[in-house]
């Protein structure tokens, strides 16, 4: 059993960790308080929640509903089917599943650790093998040569600690089946690392270590981990832990609790890539041109309050100007395009971009990938788009203000009402941008009043006699936005909300819609609302299973003209799924986003 035939089992697991009634939730088998200050990320499970909660939380209580059982079943059965395919194994059995699923009501840790320092040729035990192989040849010429061209094997710092209490049985029984899966047997191996007694797993290209630690079962890929994890585990290090780091204490406020439970350390310069090359390409200065050491943190957690299901994530690290960072706006308290979302409106999400901070720092690691004196060659994009679209690349990117919003108002949740939008600054010279891009793909263009329709051909060519033209799609530009949809109908629809202006009550109206909004800071650089009981649950499903079948339909009669067996694309869990089972538990979602000096926070509520 090598690292990835391990980590498959794993994510099938983590697929179902709802399924089946739980424990009290218990502390993980390695907190961040055990952890090696080389740990760069980790992942906390902390069991299964408890039975109350599962009744009252709407998300568990929708996967619990004997109703949605079948659902439950035929994503397993999706989702092992394509894993036991590969692996030549019988599929799995409903109560297989179930039995293997239950490991997840006890506690795991995942995590990564980095390599502790540089290995060398001289002091590896690769180079002391390749000394023997060259003395057995009877060249120490040789052996010295094969030893200074000697490469330490690519470093895995992957390690696994799960809380094996009352699992035993089960958590056997699918080592075993993670090992047939495997299409050549391993070779294992008994060691001893530190007091512990452990099976070395090896395979062609990597080895793995695992070991029943007492009440715990530990896997690391890396006997120097493995070793080091065993030693925590037993209370018996006393050097500085993960939790003292500052870019742990920077992100406090966001670990720490939750169900799950996850932070990856961004590593310094040094740590990532000092002397990374790629032949003769540094990759160094491309990452300090990024300026990546500005990013410390990503880390989050999810934690079940009542009825809701509560998402709270942030990427932290110094903010200044000319960092990473410069991609998100500082925000804005009211996207332009809330206005035009009518109150009855089934869901909406808005996003604030910097285009011209995205475009700086694509410049800079430009410019550091040419060496010193041909910095210049990084202007060549500019020179081309200069060229393509007649003005310099930085206005045409500015043109745009960096909002991007999207809406739907059909209950059934048609895409041909779905409707994007696209904040502008200069209407002539979008315009004019535009023609220049879509070029013979831009079939009609009229004006009404201050709105310019455009319609556009995404197959086909207007300019090539006799090729056809379809899958259009509809643009109309104002002064200040783009709107798009498949269908013109969508768009008049909301311009006349726009033309109505504030005497018609919108979605900023809706007090669900308030009471969310008002908990965040004043300026945001997204926002998103999605009301579940507004949804046509059984006119969606009707539509989707119709969609379905024509492209089954479409797909069959394209394979009987190439004589190939057809597949069908109805998802199973589609047929199966109850639409009312949603609507019986789901009632809706808010997120947000938003920027500080600190970093880039998210939230999201789902209720």
């Amino acid at each position: 059993m090598n690292a990835k035939n391990f980590r498959n089992p794993l994510l099938v697991l983590l697929v179902f960790l709802v399924l089946g009634t739980s424990p009290a939730r218990a502390q993980a088998p390695l907190e961040p308080a055990q952890m090696s200050p080389r740990t760069v990320f980790y992942l906390i499970w902390r069991g299964a929640p408890a039975g109350e909660v599962r009744k009252t939380n709407s998300l568990l209580a929708l996967w619990d509903d004997p109703e949605f059982a079948s659902v439950r079943s035929a994503m397993a059965s999706n989702m092992l089917a394509s894993s036991e395919q590969k692996s030549g194994q019988p599929k799995m059995t409903v109560e297989e599943v179930q039995e293997f699923a239950s490991l997840l009501e006890n506690t795991f840790t995942v995590g990564y650790v980095s390599e502790p320092a540089k290995r060398e040729a001289a002091g590896g035990t690769g180079a002391s093998d390749s000394k023997a192989a060259g003395t057995a040849g009877g060249a120490g010429t040789a052996a010295a040569g094969v030893a200074a061209n000697w490469k330490a094997p690519a470093w895995n710092g992957m390690f696994f600690v799960y809380d094996r209490t009352g699992k035993e049985l089960v958590l056997a029984k699918a080592v075993l089946r993670m090992r047939a899966q495997q299409k050549e047997a391993p070779q294992v191996s008994q060691v001893t690392i530190g007091d512990a007694s452990a099976l070395k797993i090896e395979g062609k290209t990597s080895a793995t270590y695992w070991a029943e630690h007492g009440k715990y079962a530990v896997s690391a890929s890396e006997r120097s981990v493995m070793e080091d994890v065993l030693r925590r585990l037993d209370g018996k290090t006393a050097a500085e832990p993960l939790t003292q780091l500052a870019a742990y204490q920077e992100a406090k406020p966001i670990v720490g609790s939750g169900v799950i439970e996850f932070f990856l350390r961004v590593p310094s310069l040094k740590e990532f890539a000092t002397d990374s090359k790629a032949g003769d390409f540094k990759v160094a200065p491309l990452f300090d041109a990024a300026k990546l050491d500005a990013i410390h943190s990503l880390s989050g957690h999810v934690t079940f309050e009542g009825a809701k299901t509560h998402l709270q994530a942030a990427i932290l690290g110094d903010t200044a100007t000319g960092t990473p960072f410069d991609i998100w706006t500082d925000g804005v308290a009211a996207p332009a395009s809330l206005a035009l979302v009518p109150a009855d409106a089934i869901s909406y999400g808005s996003t604030q971009i910097n285009f011209l901070g995205i475009y700086a720092v694509i410049k800079r690691i430009a410019r550091a990938a040419f060496p010193t004196g041909q910095q210049g060659n990084a202007d060549i994009l500019d020179t081309l788009a200069q060229a393509r679209i007649g003005m310099p690349l930085p206005e045409a990117i500015g043109l745009f203000n960096g909002e991007f919003a999207s809406m739907q108002m059909s209950p059934s949740m048609d895409t041909a009402k779905q409707v994007y939008f696209l904040g502008i600054r200069k209407k002539p010279e979008t315009l004019k941008l535009m023609r220049t891009v879509f070029s013979d793909q831009l079939t009609s263009e009229r004006n009404e009043g201050d709105v310019t329709f455009l319609k556009i051909s995404l197959g086909g060519s207007q300019g090539n006699a006799g090729v056809a033209q379809w899958n259009f799609f509809n643009l109309a530009v104002t002064p200040d936005m783009i709107l798009g949809a498949s269908r013109a109908d969508s768009l008049r629809e909301v311009l006349a909300t726009r033309a109505k202006g504030a005497s018609v009550a919108g979605l900023a109206s809706v007090p669900q819609f308030q009471a969310g909004r008002g908990q965040y800071p004043e300026t945001l650089n997204s926002l998103g609302y999605f009301d579940f009981q507004k949804v046509d649950w059984q006119g969606m499903k009707d539509r989707w299973m119709a969609e379905a079948k024509k492209s089954s339909a479409q797909k069959s009669a394209d394979a009987t003209k190439k004589a190939a067996p057809a597949t069908n694309t109805i998802p199973d869990w589609l047929m199966e799924a109850n639409p009312q089972v949603f609507a019986r538990h789901l009632h809706y979602s808010s997120s947000v986003s938003w920027k500080d000096s600190k970093g880039v926070h998210w939230e999201q509520w789902v209720e």
